[in-house]
């Protein structure tokens, strides 16, 4: 199958319920959280003297393109990622996908 989109979203640990509960509303049909670490200029943090990278989760969520806007917009409503250091979310275009066996049926 070709044609879908790839959202990406990484916020603050905890907040990649929320995302996804929002993006699911939007039109999402599921998608995949993984744990992840920042280090970027507003992840990295000094206690005691020891730098602490702040914990992170990367929202993945595979999408048709004609719902990219609904579902990218929601994600960064619920992540507030208008504001300063809550993350960012992106798209990448995905050449081809392998495994969506209910749209692969309703192809066919």
């Amino acid at each position: 199958m070709r044609g879908y989109k790839l959202i990406a979203a990484i916020v603050p640990k905890g907040a990649a319920g929320k995302v996804m509960d929002a993006a699911r509303e939007a039109g999402a049909e599921g998608g995949t959280i993984l744990m992840a670490r920042g280090t970027g200029v507003h992840e990295a943090r000094r206690v005691f003297g020891i730098t602490v990278s702040s914990e992170r989760e990367l929202v993945l969520i595979l999408v048709e393109p004609e719902k990219r806007d609904a579902i990218l917009d929601a994600v960064v409503r619920a992540g507030r990622l208008d504001e300063p250091a809550r993350g960012i979310a992106f798209v990448m275009a995905v050449e081809e996908v392998k495994g969506i066996v209910h749209h692969e049926r309703q192809e066919d």
